[in-house]
């Protein structure tokens, strides 16, 4: 049985106590919102903080607001977040995709956006990492992926980040010396370990969403449930008299960190979506796929992949009827 290590058990009222622990306790500490992730990970001393940070007991956290686009509290839980009326298409079926019902009626928006990176050699409990001398990430001198590297590749492995960058949403960051507002995209670095760009003191307390996108989130599992993404395709588009005005296209599980493809928004920009610019399109997409051999299926194949889950979000955004094609790949498990 796996056992929880010891630890001090915090639970703040408001934002500015729960960074005033944070500053004061320093690497200790770690902040716990579902617990989800982080619970499991404390289990395989992944983690292993001294204290425990809850902002389960922030109702701030919980706030929506629908004025100028949308305003999220990062403590909604994800069950929560898909009954927000108006919520954009891409992070509704983003949202809804992750995990199962339990573990979305226990994680949070937040907590998906903070999920710690994965890899195969990592996401193991300690005696299986033990005997291989640990890994670059955790406790060991040696990346087994890539094993020249000097920079830890696992892979990002959040639903809701290439959602909210394809929608252009940011993050306001709360701390001590009060709060900042970044995209989204900003909120990560391309490393497996110093994964996020959030201080050690800070709070990530709400995302804004602007609205007039019109958006889809393609995912790729092998599983229809449960499973975390090998690919997640997402896909915003404003457009006028079937011309595309503006364009963002979003690509997770393929690297440490989701990111933006700027070429293929900039090459759709201006252009009607026939079928000979959604392969162009897609094929950029394709391009800035750089899966490693750290997570589920061939990576060969899951870069190729790419292609078609960004021709099937793109065509979706055209207006094809894509229901057979989402409920296939829903049930896809390869042999």
């Amino acid at each position: 049985m796996l056992r929880l290590p010891w630890f001090d058990y915090r639970a703040p009222r408001s934002v500015t106590e729960a960074a005033r622990i944070l500053a004061s306790e320093g690497p200790a500490a770690m902040l716990v919102a579902g617990g989800t992730d982080l619970l499991p990970n404390m289990k395989r001393k992944h983690q292993t903080p001294k204290v425990l940070v809850s902002l389960r007991g922030i109702s701030s956290l919980k706030s929506i607001a629908n004025g100028n686009g949308l305003t999220l509290g990062a403590g909604l839980t994800l069950s929560e977040t898909l009954r927000v009326e108006k919520l954009p298409a891409a992070l509704r079926q983003a949202a809804g995709q992750i995990a199962t019902p339990h573990l979305r009626n226990m994680g949070t928006l937040g907590g998906n956006l903070c999920l710690d990176t994965r890899c195969t050699y990592y996401n193991q409990n300690y005696e299986w990492r033990e005997a291989i001398g640990f890994c670059l990430k955790k406790d060991g001198q040696t990346c087994w992926v890539a094993t020249a590297s000097k920079r830890c590749v696992a892979v990002s492995s959040t639903d809701t980040a290439p959602a909210l960058i394809a929608l252009n949403a940011s993050v306001v960051l709360e701390g001590p010396d009060g709060a900042r507002e970044i995209p989204v995209e900003s909120l990560y670095k391309n490393d497996g370990i110093d994964y996020l760009s959030r201080r050690p003191d800070e709070v990530l307390t709400a995302i804004k969403v602007p609205g007039l996108w019109k958006s889809t989130y393609w995912k790729l599992r092998r599983r229809g449930s449960f499973d975390f993404p090998i690919l997640g395709v997402a896909a915003a588009l404003r457009m006028r008299d079937d011309v595309v005005e503006e364009a963002r296209v979003a690509l997770g599980g393929v690297a440490s960190r989701p990111f933006l493809v700027e070429k293929a928004g900039g090459f759709l920009k201006g252009k009607k979506l026939t079928d000979e610019v959604i392969a162009e399109a897609s094929d950029l997409v394709a391009n800035r796929a750089k899966p490693m051999d750290n997570t589920d299926m061939d990576l060969y194949w899951r870069k190729e992949v790419a292609d078609d889950f960004a021709g099937y979000a793109l065509r979706e955004l055209r207006g094809d009827d894509m229901r057979a094609v989402r409920q296939r790949t829903a049930r896809f498990q390869p042999g």
